[in-house]
């Protein structure tokens, strides 16, 4: 083009960065149609729908920017909705009035419901579903003032709890998410108002589940496994009609007992060698509840050495801490000796690892005032204590036997179909829901703390942020899978080949690409897809079709 021309060029920019690769997933699962079709668009006049208003959330979600729902249009302006979304939507039609329009139809929709279809059918058509599904709750933090808390037809109220974030001062909402196999995928939601309990929800949500899905062809039916908050006889106990393992509490005396017992006592597996994952595990049997099952203890060597440092700083703490009490008691007057057993008791409670030796004395003084002669009689005013303190040697084993050590219970009495090393994996998966609940409550995420005015709406935006989490679990899954599909490999933060990167890494990779379009005199000429590198290029090839389209990739 002449130089002339030039002048008659015009160029405009949207970022598309990672976002592309969001809205593919979005759209290959089906999740789109899935929404339209149980919550249709009725008024033809209305722009953004409700599966649009959806997936406009989960990119904001997605975007880790942090940005307040009610900014979705500044999130959107420099960004190509078109492609993202629709043909139809622009940016100011990304208001709050039609996101909030859209959490309120989740919420009449039922909130729980709508997720829990869409989830499980994903699962069953992606055959992302495992044999064991995987349950605990977390709790957010709310912001704002709640006056009319739990009403305004909202299944949950906003109270304050017990806060999982170690915040009590601020009012909170739970959420109890259940995910399954390979992906982590999550499979149900709970929202929960914030001082419910999880040994009261539990079991309850369990046979929700159970219910819900016995209407649905195809879908398994799950081994349940959940934390000590499971293991309870009011819930899982009571009627024992599903397979489930669960840590079992030890402030249950049988299980302290166990847990405490001596190192010699025990018949470990595989001559108590451990594997190669630091563990050894020894079973037993219980009747617990009135409920036949397997226990099995377990020993983490990682658990034993972190503990048992831990232990021992406390326990130099508390050495120091007795002494500094006795040398105070020993500076006192007591008017009797009752008076000083009765502190040394008070101590003895207070310091279980710890024996303390103590005399009483007598404090005689003279009985006239002035020089003492040979014959001054001498009255008694008192007693004084004198006392020292050692570390309990048989003590302090007993509770070193406990460190590295938990039990794990299950009902699956059949060890041909269950093996208890395989009870110790299948409980270590458990750690999929809570990476699933870090990535919920990272600071970067959708929100750290949540920030509406409704209870209902606030049900609804913890639905978006669990399809956020489907989204990115799904999507690292796969991508992992057809990189090792294809024996190909992506650089990692060093430019090491890798296999198995996360999706974060995955979108820094993609920060930088942009659609750019040139217009002469006001006239579109032409759209490109700019700083495509060759990982770049090929990072969308392995999403597939759909985000090939989005990016102009061939």
């Amino acid at each position: 083009m002449e130089t002339a021309d030039l002048s008659q060029l015009d160029v405009s920019s949207q970022n598309l960065d990672h976002h592309g690769l969001v809205a593919a997933t979005f759209k290959d699962l089906g999740l789109l149609e899935k929404i339209h079709a149980r919550i249709p668009n009725k008024d033809p006049r209305r722009i953004v729908s409700t599966g649009h208003a959806v997936l406009a959330m989960v990119l904001n979600g997605l975007g880790f920017t942090n940005r307040r729902l009610y900014l979705s249009p500044q999130f959107f302006q420099d960004k190509p909705v078109d492609r993202l979304i629709d043909p139809k939507i622009e940016a100011k039609h990304l208001d709050d009035h039609a996101l909030g329009e859209a959490l309120d139809e989740i919420a009449e929709y039922g909130t729980s419901q709508l997720f829990g279809e869409i989830a499980l059918e994903v699962g069953i058509e992606q055959q992302l579903l495992g044999k064991t599904a995987h349950l605990d709750s977390t709790s957010f933090s709310v912001e704002g003032e709640y006056a009319d808390l739990g009403k305004g037809g909202s299944g949950i109220s906003v109270s304050h709890g017990f806060s999982k974030d170690h915040r009590p001062d601020l009012k909170q909402v739970m959420l109890a998410l259940c995910t399954s196999g390979p992906s982590d995928l999550p499979i149900w939601i709970e929202p929960q108002s914030g001082n419910t309990s999880d040994k009261k929800e539990f079991d309850r949500i369990i046979r929700r589940v159970r219910d819900f899905k016995a209407q649905l062809k195809d879908c398994p039916d799950f081994r349940w496994i959940g934390d000590s908050a499971l293991y309870t006889k009011e819930g899982l106990l009571s009627q024992n009609d599903y397979l489930w393992i669960s840590r079992v509490p030890e402030t249950l005396s049988e299980a302290k007992k166990l847990v405490e017992e001596e190192n010699s006592k025990i018949e470990w597996s595989n001559d108590g060698l451990l594997d190669e994952s630091g563990y050894k595990w020894a079973p037993f049997s219980s009747h617990y509840g009135g409920v036949r099952q397997r226990w099995l203890l377990i020993y983490s060597e990682q658990a034993f050495k972190r503990e048992k440092k831990t232990f021992e700083k406390n326990l130099t703490k508390k050495s120091q801490a007795l002494e500094k009490e006795l040398w105070h008691l020993g500076n006192q007057v007591f008017g009797c000796e009752t008076d000083v057993d009765k502190e040394i008791n008070k101590l003895k409670k207070a310091y279980p690892l710890h024996k303390i030796e103590y005399s009483i004395e007598p404090i005689l003084k003279n009985a006239s005032r002035g020089r003492p002669t040979g014959k001054s009689e001498k009255v008694q005013k008192g007693y004084s204590l004198k006392s020292s303190s050692k570390v309990d040697e048989l003590a302090v084993q007993s509770k070193l036997n406990s460190k590295g050590r938990f039990i794990l219970a299950t009902n699956d009495l059949d060890a041909s179909s269950l093996p208890d090393s395989q009870i110790l994996q299948e409980y270590k998966s458990q750690q999929g829901v809570e990476r699933g609940f870090r990535f919920l409550k990272d600071p970067w995420f959708m929100v750290d703390s949540i920030f509406l005015k409704s209870p209902k709406r606030i049900e609804a935006l913890m639905m978006v942020m669990a399809l956020c989490l489907m989204i990115y679990n799904v999507a690292q899954f796969r991508i992992r899978e057809k990189l090792r599909e294809t024996n190909a490999t992506i650089p990692n933060q060093l430019n090491k080949p890798i296999q198995n990167p996360t999706l974060r890494w995955i979108f820094q990779i993609m920060e930088g690409i942009c659609k750019v379009y040139l217009f002469v005199k006001n006239a579109f000429l032409k759209e490109q897809t700019t700083n495509l590198t060759p990982v770049r290029a090929a990072i969308i090839r392995l999403f597939g079709p759909t985000a090939m389209a989005i990016y102009s990739v061939s």
